[in-house]
């Protein structure tokens, strides 16, 4: 447009704002003063992408408190660019409120701003306005010279050599992009169903059955679940969360004094999944006093080690202890120094032992047994992760009341500060994803832990789970939960074990999940081009991409000079979709440290460029 180097970003939702903020940041020291165009590109309006758009129900909340929410980096941040403060959530809320800040929503959306409380979970449409604002902040900071130009289409394909401009074909234009370096900040991904997924899909067909695969439940169409039917639904996370408001208030239903009254069009959800219970519920506290000291078992030295062994690294075997002895670390620190009354050892002494006890010993197992009288006062992370293992009911009956006893035991622990090591593990397991960027893929059993533990619902959410239950509009199946075919009767069949023998029959199943982050399976022409072109993917499915600054790595290993790759699709992915604050937001430390690797190589190029003309 200019003859101004260029640089496209594909993605406007969060992480793409991320990175025009990192630009806006960092320029005046690595760019001085030259001419950029920065071509974003995304489908949906910047700001807000496609998970975070507007244009959904009022009813799907977000995960987190708003005063847990933030865009802006502070100095927690370990990073080489400066530090931008901004408003969190709650506190842009305030200055709306306030007349300080306007923003561009409707009337309904501003009475939820007005009304948001720092401790309330935002609707994910108010979500929305605060991101566009910052990314109208993120282009505003930018200095003159630097210019954004917004491409609503959907990018199908980089293409160009290592070492030359590249181009970015966009959907419905003519003509690709030429950019001289390219970002993908793109997001979640839709996938292909897999073997399995299309064999139940097949199967539906055959019989007039309903199938819904993996699916951002936002974007699913729930009307072929019809009202009054059994609904067989797997996964018990925050898919299924959705998934059960949408069905539920979504078709009229309310909640008055605790209960739920039905509106008549409900289906009848019979839910289960690998542990057959809920995620865990959003911690109700904060923290008051010490924090713990973190990292601390499991920091800089210890990834580097891990990362520089010749031979591969098992999560299990090599990571998982090391893990498991930081969050034990955190538990116990919180424990000795806020509720000391209920330990029974000097705090110097236990650290100091603590500290040389191999992970996972007899040792440290007995060492933790002395010093902690009470067993409910120990950390029991395989009790946490699988609560059902070895339990049996006789009947669904009694699971039902078992389930519903767990889930308000649960809700009353993590809304009692007396229990504040809780919080403590929490920060611990923020912690180690940070770490654990460096490691690249870790597999699926870490991220999974660290969702059921750390982005579990808002605790109204499991509220209504137990309401929906009692009024029968919510049905639990247990752990371990499998689905069968039965060709004769034409039905989906699900079974667990928590009840041996029972088992329950739909003729609708809802895979109630994410779609795989993989790009093997991934629908995204442009993700599947990358990899047919030589990207390197792991053995999940994930890009892999130079943890330093998030370079697209290729299947020798070397980065590419052009290309660079954020979010959960990629080896660097980071736990939680948005920042608490003061808690060093590795996905900040990733923006930054791609925006400033971008600068300095469009810096050079721009200078090349002049001394040549």
């Amino acid at each position: 447009m200019t003859g101004a180097p260029a640089l496209v970003v594909i993605g406007g939702g969060p992480r793409g704002t991320g990175i025009i903020e990192r630009i806006a940041a960092n320029a005046a020291e690595l760019y001085g003063g030259l001419p950029l165009d920065i071509h974003l590109v995304d489908p949906y309006p910047p700001g807000g992408g496609r998970i975070w758009r507007q244009d959904q129900s009022p009813l799907l909340w977000m995960n987190s408190m708003a005063e847990d929410v933030t865009m802006f980096t502070d100095d927690s941040v370990l990073m080489d660019g400066p530090v931008r403060p901004g408003p969190a959530l709650h506190t842009w809320a305030d200055d709306v409120r306030e007349g300080r800040t306007a923003v561009d929503a409707g009337p309904a959306v501003l009475r939820e701003i007005h009304a948001l409380g720092a401790q309330d979970f935002p609707s994910r449409r108010l979500q929305s306005v605060y991101l566009r604002w910052v990314y109208e902040r993120a282009v505003a900071a930018l200095p003159p010279g630097i210019t954004v130009h917004a491409h609503t289409g959907r990018a199908l394909r980089v293409s160009g050599p290592r070492g030359g401009p590249q181009q970015v074909r966009i959907e419905g234009r003519a003509e690709p992009l030429h950019a001289d370096l390219v970002v993908l900040t793109v997001g979640h991904l839709d996938a292909e169903p897999d073997a399995g997924q299309r064999e139940l899909s097949a199967f539906a067909d055959r019989h007039g059955l309903v199938h819904l695969p993996p699916d951002f439940t936002a974007d699913t169409d729930l009307s072929a679940l019809p009202p009054g039917e059994p609904v067989l639904v797997r996964g018990f996370g925050l898919a299924f969360v959705d998934l059960m408001v949408l069905l539920t208030e979504g078709r009229g239903g309310r909640y008055e004094n605790g209960a739920y009254v039905p509106s008549g069009r409900e289906p009848v959800l019979y839910v289960g999944s690998r542990r057959g219970v809920p995620y865990r519920s959003k911690i109700g506290y904060t923290l008051r006093g010490e924090r713990p000291p973190l990292p601390h078992h499991f920091g800089a030295d210890q990834v580097a080690e891990l990362a520089g062994r010749t031979g591969p690294v098992d999560f299990r075997r090599d990571v998982w202890p090391l893990v498991a002895k930081e969050l034990g670390h955190a538990h116990y620190h919180r424990l000795f120094t806020a509720h000391p009354e209920r330990t029974a050892m000097d705090r110097g002494d236990f650290e100091e032992k603590y500290a040389v006890a191999e992970p996972g010993s007899a040792e440290l197992a007995a060492l933790v047994a002395s010093a902690v009288p009470d067993p409910a006062d120990r950390l029991d992370l395989a009790a946490l992760d699988h609560p059902l293992d070895g339990v049996r009911h006789d009947s669904f009956d009694a699971l039902q009341d078992a389930l519903r006893a767990h889930v308000a035991a649960d809700l009353e622990r993590r809304h009692d500060p007396g229990h504040s090591p809780d919080l403590a593990v929490f920060l611990g397991l923020l912690s180690v994803y940070a770490q654990l960027t460096g490691l690249g893929d870790t597999g699926e059993h870490w991220h999974g832990f660290f969702s059921y533990l750390a982005s579990g619902p808002p605790g109204p959410r499991l509220r209504q789970l137990l309401a929906l239950s009692e009024a029968g509009v919510v049905r639990f199946l247990g752990a371990d939960m499998t689905v069968e075919t039965d060709e004769e009767q034409g039905v989906f069949r699900a079974r667990g074990t928590t009840v041996p023998g029972a088992y329950t029959e739909a003729r609708a199943l809802v895979e109630a999940r994410l779609p795989d982050p993989s790009l093997r399976t991934t629908r995204s022409a442009l993700l599947s081009a990358l990899h047919e072109e030589g990207a390197a993917v792991t053995g999940t499915g994930l890009l892999s991409v130079d943890p330093a600054d998030g370079r697209i790595l290729d299947r020798e290993g070397r980065p590419h000079p052009r290309r660079f790759a954020l979010g959960p699709y990629t080896t660097a992915r980071s736990g939680g979709a948005f920042t608490r604050p003061r808690t060093g937001g590795p996905a900040f430390r990733q923006n930054d440290a791609t925006a400033r690797t971008a600068l300095a190589f469009l810096r050079d190029h721009s200078c090349r460029d002049h001394l040549t003309a």
